[in-house]
């Protein structure tokens, strides 16, 4: 696998990841800042680590078993294990600007 397949490989993951959303924002989980690494190798695992806007978060489940999901249906993905972590904590300042307009907090 070259670097090139790498890239376009965490690249789909990206473009995934900005294909979930949320249930409580209506901004998909890539631009509200919750992802904080994606590491994909080339045996054809993809690591994600990612957080929630809350610890106690309701959805926390569903959000993380989407993410297993989805990620999983990107071509070249063979697993996924997603990292749920609190450190650092989620605040607002890790939103994109896309998202920062899309809320109306700019």
């Amino acid at each position: 696998m070259t670097p090139e397949d790498i890239l376009k490989i965490e690249k789909d993951i990206v473009l995934t990841l900005k294909n979930i959303y949320d249930p409580e924002i209506p901004v998909n989980i890539y631009d509200l800042g919750l992802i904080y690494e994606i590491d994909y190798t080339p045996d054809g695992v993809a690591n994600i680590r990612m957080t929630l806007t809350a610890p106690n978060c309701p959805m926390a489940d569903m959000l993380v078993e989407d993410v297993n999901q989805q990620v999983a249906k990107v071509d070249g993905v063979k697993a996924v294990n997603v990292i749920l972590t609190f450190d650092p904590v989620w605040d607002k300042s890790m939103m994109s600007e896309e998202a920062l307009l899309e809320l109306n907090m700019f």
